[in-house]
């Protein structure tokens, strides 16, 4: 199983790339497993989690070709 990984805003800096893609990860605890022994910077700044378009607060299963989106905190206004 693939999943598709899109990077946003000051993440890129720290993963070095917009897009990943990772193979056998089931879902979204074992995602930031991954994620975070690859990129264990990831640990230091607080982010959201969308799958397939919507933010998730809890473990997600996924499927196979899911589109994740790490997102950093947005500022308003």
């Amino acid at each position: 199983m693939q999943v598709n990984i899109i990077i946003f805003g000051q993440l890129t800096d720290i993963v070095g790339n917009r897009e990943i893609r990772l193979t056998d990860i089931a879902d979204t605890d074992q995602l930031l497993a991954t994620m975070h022994s690859m990129y264990p910077a990831l640990l230091d700044i607080k982010y959201v989690i969308a799958v397939d378009k919507k933010v998730i607060s809890g473990n997600t299963d996924l499927n196979n070709n899911s589109v994740i989106a790490l997102l950093p905190p947005f500022s308003g206004g």
